[in-house]
């Protein structure tokens, strides 16, 4: 469990917990004695965002690594996924 400080705490140290969190773990803040908010360093964080990708970019990558283990795909693999017919009628 991540080290605690409510955001009153937290104004009093601020200086502190912001060393805290650039040499260690993240550091949760409260309101009333619910979780509000992580503080974490810039290195986590950079570390966090950068592993997101877009829907292309995971595409690409999920198909380079299928040729680096010789599998191919064309695409037709996904010709029979999607339902061909137009719904159901609908009377307005």
């Amino acid at each position: 469990m991540p080290e605690q400080y409510s955001i009153a705490q937290a104004k009093n140290k601020l200086t502190a917990i912001v060393h805290s969190v650039e040499t260690g773990p993240a550091i949760q803040l409260t309101r009333r004695g619910k979780p509000v908010a992580m503080l974490v360093s810039v290195e986590e964080y950079e570390r966090l965002v950068g592993q997101r990708k877009d829907f292309y970019e995971a595409m690409m990558a999920f198909r380079q690594s299928l040729e680096k283990d010789g599998i191919e795909m064309s695409g037709e693999e996904f010709d029979d996924v999607r339902d061909g017919t137009t719904g159901r009628e609908v009377n307005l």
